[in-house]
């Protein structure tokens, strides 16, 4: 049996010179999400609500990105945490769930930090893949955050790629 790693976490931080009101709207709103996480979803603030964002619409239902994941818990303006699944590319563990806790602390008026840990890595060749993949995933996901406040919402048919 294939056991979480409770050792094993990926961690993203990002601070952005803009208040913490702006930036928690970006990611519980489904006009804020689709600014730069994905070119739709399906997103309720709500404990048990989905947090399903879709990035390839090209593709079958079940395979257009976080579908059947959930809001677990969420602090307004400090925190909000979400279950999370791997890409149909790891179609082996695909349906295995992980999560995500992001966090957010004001450092000054108009200065936020954001910490993303991402958790419930196993240990096995397919999950380290998995991991590789967030490990990048995630650096395009705030980059694109900052951008998206920064400048302009993403433009999913020509996305900005850092």
């Amino acid at each position: 049996m294939n056991i979480v790693n409770l050792e094993k976490n990926l961690i993203k931080e990002i601070e952005i010179e803009k208040n913490i009101e702006l930036i928690w709207n970006k990611f519980t709103t489904e006009e804020g999400l689709m600014s730069f996480f994905a070119p739709k979803v399906n997103f309720q603030l709500s404990i048990g609500g989905p947090f399903e964002m879709l990035f390839d619409l090209k593709m079958p239902i079940g395979l257009q990105g976080s579908e059947d994941c959930k809001i677990l818990s969420f602090l307004p303006q400090k925190m909000i945490s979400f279950s999370w699944n791997n890409p149909p590319k790891f179609e082996h563990i695909r349906d295995e769930k992980t999560w995500v806790v992001i966090e957010f602390q004001t450092l000054e008026k108009n200065k936020t930090h954001i910490k993303l840990t991402h958790l419930g890595w196993k240990n096995d060749p397919e999950w380290e893949s998995a991991y590789e993949y967030f490990d990048n995933a995630w650096n395009i996901v705030l980059k694109r955050l900052k951008y998206s406040i920064i400048k302009d919402p993403i433009d999913w048919n020509n996305p900005y790629l850092p």
